[in-house]
């Protein structure tokens, strides 16, 4: 059994793809199943079925899989080690964000590591924070940005900041002359565009609208910010968004109108509780340390928004 058998095997499980595994590792399908057929040989069992479309875990496969993982993590820290004493930062780095965060761009976060640490290996996971804090919690990913609400079993949140959260309506909406803010309990009967649960904003959206016991009706479910804020624009409903989005150039036209509610949109990096940080991770978070606005503040400013309440599609 070698170390490159279990990296393999390690990216087949994640992808559950043999063809998206061999472009992740740069290297032919066929010698990636070859890997695998020798690996499974020296262990006397299958490890995965196949299909058409995707791969399985065996039980055995399952059983391996977390030993896979501890081992290569232990062989990275052997690397890292060596790497420390020549004042290197090097290894991979697996890190995982909510899309339009504008508090945190983790893109840029990256490329800056980057600079300063040309020997470090990126790969970004783009998804909602529930599926972030599982690859959290799972060890396939190092860290995350995410939207948390403080009962993230199994993962440690250092706080970044937190923001209020905003109705986006039409221009000639009722509510966006109104008296504000705006309370909750007048929304109720609106249709509403919002992303699908998982994702951060929605969120803090539904928890704002438990609090007082309002039932709201989510006409239009998306997977990103600008379907959304093109749907408001064409009246197909309102939307209760993070004080962020409603600075976005596409929210140029929409009436942004406080709203009357506790409840916020709170951004941090979400870490394994308890576990090692590699030397990639901790420059990232140096790099995240020294970006970081005033949690309890007003954020600076988003590289994709515009000045003002108002603004009109580009």
């Amino acid at each position: 059994m070698e170390l490159r058998q279990l990296e393999h095997f390690v990216a087949v499980c994640e992808e559950q793809h043999f063809t998206r595994a061999a472009h992740r590792l740069r290297i032919a399908q066929s010698g990636l199943s070859a890997s695998i057929k020798a690996l499974e040989q020296d262990l006397g069992t299958p490890l995965l079925t196949r299909t058409t479309r995707r791969v399985r875990l065996t039980d055995a496969g399952r059983a391996l899989l977390a030993e896979a993982r501890r081992t290569l993590q232990s062989a990275e820290a052997a690397r890292e080690a060596v790497a420390a004493v020549q004042r290197l930062v090097t290894g991979t780095l697996a890190v995982g964000t909510e899309q339009c965060m504008g508090i945190v761009e983790a893109s840029e976060l990256l490329a800056a590591l980057r600079r300063r640490h040309p020997g470090v290996a990126v790969r970004m996971v783009q998804d909602g924070s529930d599926a972030l804090f599982a690859g959290v919690r799972d060890g396939t990913l190092d860290l995350a940005f995410v939207v948390y609400d403080g009962s993230e079993d199994g993962a440690t949140v250092r706080p970044v900041a937190r923001e209020p959260l905003m109705l986006l309506c039409g221009p000639d909406h009722p509510l966006a002359s109104a008296p504000s803010p705006v309370a909750l309990t007048d929304l109720a009967g609106e249709d509403f565009v919002d992303l699908h649960r998982g994702w951060g904003a929605r969120q803090a959206a539904e928890a704002a609208f438990a609090a007082v016991g309002v039932e709201r009706g989510v006409a239009m479910q998306v997977n990103d910010v600008y379907t959304l804020l093109d749907l408001v624009h064409r009246g197909m409903g309102v939307a209760v968004v993070p004080r962020p989005v409603t600075r976005k150039v596409p929210a140029r036209g929409l009436a942004a109108v406080p709203l009357d509610t506790a409840v916020t949109w709170n951004v941090g990096v979400a870490l394994p509780t308890g576990g090692r940080l590699s030397p990639a991770a901790r420059a990232l978070l140096d790099g995240v340390e020294q970006r970081r606005p005033d949690p309890d503040s007003a954020t600076g400013a988003d590289p994709d928004s515009a000045t003002g309440a108002t603004a009109g599609p580009d």
